[in-house]
């Protein structure tokens, strides 16, 4: 018996050129924001994106923060986006894990008071997007009236 045929597919080009990449290489998908570090997720796509579509009420931009330390009302330590929005009304997104899939509440204060509440936010979310992040916690501000003219 001789050799065994060898298919086209493990014989080297025979022209210079090489191969083209296999169909999962040639489909990959680029990065999506969402995979880029958590540490620098929330301070240059989150924050620009949060301080944009607040403003796109008429409103002044939001002074935001990205911090670790106490969560509001349990005192647990999270990392959260901390804002405040012309009035001295406060919000804190916060983040248990340093992941935008992990675990996150919201907490608001009006001016002269303190969080006394923490809500569970995006806890039906299969995927946790910059867009959605942004979105629901606009629409939290806004269901608080503290944007535009409600």
């Amino acid at each position: 018996m001789g050799p065994a045929p060898v298919s086209d597919s493990a014989r080297p080009a025979t022209n210079g050129e090489t191969r083209p990449a296999t169909a999962a290489k040639a489909k990959a998908k680029p990065p999506t924001p969402e995979d880029q570090p958590f540490e620098s997720f929330i301070p240059q796509l989150l924050m620009p994106a949060l301080a944009a579509e607040i403003q796109g009420y008429g409103g002044a931009a939001p002074e935001l923060a990205f911090e670790q330390g106490p969560m509001p009302v349990v005192g647990s330590d999270c990392w959260m986006v901390r804002g405040q929005l012309p009035g001295q009304r406060r919000f804190w997104l916060c983040f248990t894990a340093a992941s935008i899939n992990g675990a996150k509440t919201v907490a608001v204060a009006e001016a002269g008071s303190e969080p006394s509440l923490l809500e569970s936010f995006l806890i039906d979310e299969k995927k946790i997007t910059l867009a959605l992040l942004v979105s629901r916690l606009v629409q939290r501000l806004n269901g608080q009236k503290w944007l535009g003219p409600n």
